[in-house]
């Protein structure tokens, strides 16, 4: 019984001693995590010039000068504004996302709770789908847009969203190690039909993986610049909100960077708030895996 008092007293002066360390280095990771957005916080705030000068901590006196400049910005980025190009990428965005995360899951749910014929090759297919990058399928996708009528519209870069290998793979390795096949089952018995089952049993215990990829679906449509620039070139007036900031970036002779940073100041707007929106779904699963442990 000594010995195990012993060692109990030296855990707790262990686990005394390393809280503080933990503490700090967290603290400095979160803080060099947010440093970037501070500083595109105070170069939105600053005049062209100063911003040339190098990076500063303390905010300007130009945030309304560099907002005002932006906002009637028509020349540069054609008949489009930055508020309209806001909402055009928030057109593509939100349903992009829902459609991404929704079928992936149901996907992942097919692949993990069912057991039919090669279902290990239907995997393996999906996984090698993974490897393609956008640049070898972008030809073909610009043939199907030019065939169905579709090239200059919003469809193409919503619909292909139903199919994301990577959702897929992350969900799947998910619900194989979280994802109760009893649960299933016991729905199956109850007389639940699948998509039921998959809509009310399945989809409320994935939240905090949906939560997760729905973060990373956002952020990935939001920013993506290189799909719709080719697929929407001809199409001034559906700029979207990355083709607004580059087409800022690229007068290079009236280039002013106060008015380019208060651009991506309010293009990071809207992935802030999808992320203070979804995070506490992904919190409140890691507390209840903790429970269940």
């Amino acid at each position: 019984m000594a010995g195990i008092t012993v060692n109990q007293t030296e855990d707790r002066k262990k686990t005394k001693f390393a809280r503080p360390i933990r503490y700090t280095v967290s603290i400095l990771l979160c803080l060099l995590s947010l440093f970037p957005f501070y500083v595109l916080f105070i170069n939105s705030t600053l005049e062209s010039n100063i911003i040339k000068q190098g990076i500063h901590l303390i905010p300007g006196s130009f945030w309304a000068a560099n907002y005002e400049k932006l906002t009637n910005k028509t020349d540069v980025v054609s008949t489009v504004s930055v508020w309209e190009a806001m909402l055009n990428s928030l057109i593509i965005t939100v349903p992009a996302t829902i459609l991404q995360i929704y079928f992936a899951s149901l996907t992942a749910y097919a692949l993990t709770v069912y057991r039919f014929k090669h279902r290990n090759l239907a995997w393996g297919f999906i996984y090698a789908i993974m490897m393609i990058p956008t640049q070898v399928s972008i030809v073909g996708l610009i043939k199907v847009c030019s065939v169905t009528n579709m090239y200059g519209t919003y469809w193409p870069l919503i619909i292909p969203a139903i199919a994301a290998p990577t959702t897929v793979y992350f969900m799947k390795q998910y619900m194989e190690s979280s994802f109760s096949l009893e649960i299933v089952e016991a729905a199956r018995i109850d007389g639940s039909n699948e998509f039921r089952t998959f809509n009310t049993i399945a989809i409320p215990l994935l939240k905090p993986a949906m939560a997760t990829q729905a973060i990373f679906g956002f952020v990935a449509s939001w920013n993506n610049l290189y799909t719709p620039s080719i697929l929407l070139a001809t199409e001034q007036d559906k700029r979207t909100m990355p083709m607004f900031v580059e087409a800022l970036k690229a007068n290079d002779k009236q280039r002013d960077f106060g008015e380019i940073y208060m651009g991506l100041f309010i293009s990071v707007i809207p992935i802030m708030i999808a992320y203070f929106l979804l995070s506490k779904y992904i919190v409140s699963g890691v507390a209840l895996g903790g429970v269940k442990e």
